[in-house]
């Protein structure tokens, strides 16, 4: 079969203030961007369990859109998508589905919203992909499709994890490439839209599957960067420390998303940095105690963590590894101060990266679910506005307006010429001079 794999991807937010802030400001939504960027690690995945009977093209919908029609000639087409961008997926389904071309959509969103992905595709697979593609692929052969196939307690096992279709990328389109090592997450937490609403179960992908996933890589890219794409990837200490020695003289670069644990073991950090972290994102969500009970829906891990946020921050970078805190606004004890109290704790933590975005329910969410039931949805299924930066929920302590204007001036506070720049040097001159006292004779 000659089949096609679309990933959509290029998020944009709604708000156009924001946007006109961020052409300004030039570490603003940095993050986003990366992620919009990123090859899509799920379909380049499905693309490595299909074998050389199928003709395969990865293509990224920024392609697409470039020309005058939608590429055709395709017996079979794969669709995944961010919530943000669930609408023009459904679009390019619809078209697929009157050409005749049978149409799969995939995704966190299609598994949260099964039916509502099925009105414009032929099947819809929800949970984890691996599980189910060669029956999907079987059936199309076969000329039909079920309209679903998986669930969230699939039996997948990352044990038998295929190597991701890395050769199919224009690598130099891409400034970093996604490797896995784990799916899901220990902690849960109501906002998250990440993996935990794929799979029940923390998985951790065997050590040698991961080095080769890496040697494919580097047969294509000499010295990569590599974004671990792990919900938590530091999870198990153990299993990172028999991973970190093989990496080293491979020349990468490398981040990860982690909670505050790694910060305790200082052996840990030592491999880190030198095998090549760059840096470290940590959800640290509040910087103060109002908002975070709760959070974290198992045993409020981050709640009671919160105490040692800043003394972990700086742990972390005194091993010479940048720290990027992600703070959420708009949470329920959230009021109008948030604002300057974001901007105080990044200047005394003298965090290396910051990153603010506002309080997001995402379908499948146990956060969408309370504020649909309590009438704090501003617009339902609006799924356009699943951005991070856009606001589609009432806050609970300040007004639709005030957390707007708020996150406007933080932004321009917290990215501005001057302050970012004072980031860096602190970051530097911490570094050196702790680098110096451990190596002093």
């Amino acid at each position: 079969m000659k089949i096609a794999l679309i990933a959509m991807s290029g998020i944009r937010a709604c708000d156009e203030e924001l946007l006109r802030l961020g052409l300004n400001l030039p570490g603003f939504v940095e993050r986003s961007k990366t992620i919009a960027s990123l090859p899509s690690l799920g379909l380049l995945t499905l693309a490595g369990m299909m074998s050389i009977e199928h003709d395969v093209s990865y293509i990224e919908i920024d392609d697409i859109r470039q020309l005058d029609e939608i590429p055709t000639g395709f017996d079979l087409v794969a669709i995944s998508s961010f919530s943000a961008q669930m609408n023009e997926a459904y679009e390019l389904g619809d078209k697929y589905k009157e050409l005749g071309i049978l149409t799969v959509i995939g995704g966190l969103h299609a598994t949260a919203l099964p039916d509502e992905a099925g009105q414009h595709c032929d099947a819809v697979i929800i949970g984890e992909g691996e599980a189910v593609w060669q029956q999907v692929l079987d059936d199309a052969k076969g000329g039909s499709l079920k309209p679903q196939y998986g669930g969230f307690d699939s039996p997948f096992s990352m044990d038998t994890a295929p190597m991701p279709a890395f050769h199919l990328l224009d690598i130099d389109k891409y400034n970093r490439i996604t490797v896995q090592t784990s799916r899901g997450c220990p902690h849960k937490c109501e906002f998250c839209a990440s993996s935990i609403l794929l799979t029940s179960k923390y998985k951790q992908k065997p050590i040698d599957k991961v080095i080769a996933e890496l040697d494919a890589i580097q047969s294509i890219w000499n010295h990569p960067f590599i974004e671990f794409a792990d919900d938590n990837s530091f999870v198990n200490h153990r299993y990172w420390k028999e991973l970190l020695p093989q990496l080293k003289g491979r020349k990468l670069r490398w981040f990860a998303e982690t909670d505050l644990s790694v910060a305790d073991d200082p052996e840990m950090l030592d491999l880190m940095r030198e095998t090549g972290c760059a840096q470290v994102l940590i959800g640290l969500e509040s910087p103060v105690d109002e908002g975070m009970a709760g959070i974290e829906m198992k045993n409020d891990w981050k709640h009671r963590k919160f105490p040692m946020y800043k003394e972990a921050i700086k742990k972390i970078q005194s091993h010479g590894i940048t720290v990027n805190g992600c703070f959420i606004l708009g949470l329920d004890g959230h009021t109008p101060r948030i604002f300057e109290n974001v901007y105080n704790f990044v200047k005394d933590a003298e965090l290396y990266e910051v990153q603010v975005t506002y309080l997001t329910p995402f379908p499948g969410t146990p956060l969408y679910k309370r504020l649909l039931d309590a009438g704090r949805i501003l617009e339902p299924g609006n799924w356009k506005k699943c951005t991070l930066f856009d606001i589609n929920f009432e806050p609970a302590n300040m007004s639709v307006n005030e957390l707007r204007s708020g996150f406007y001036e933080l932004a321009q506070q917290l990215y501005s010429e001057e302050f970012t720049n004072w980031r860096r040097k602190v970051f530097w001159e911490n570094y050196k001079h702790q680098w110096k006292e451990a190596h002093a004779v």
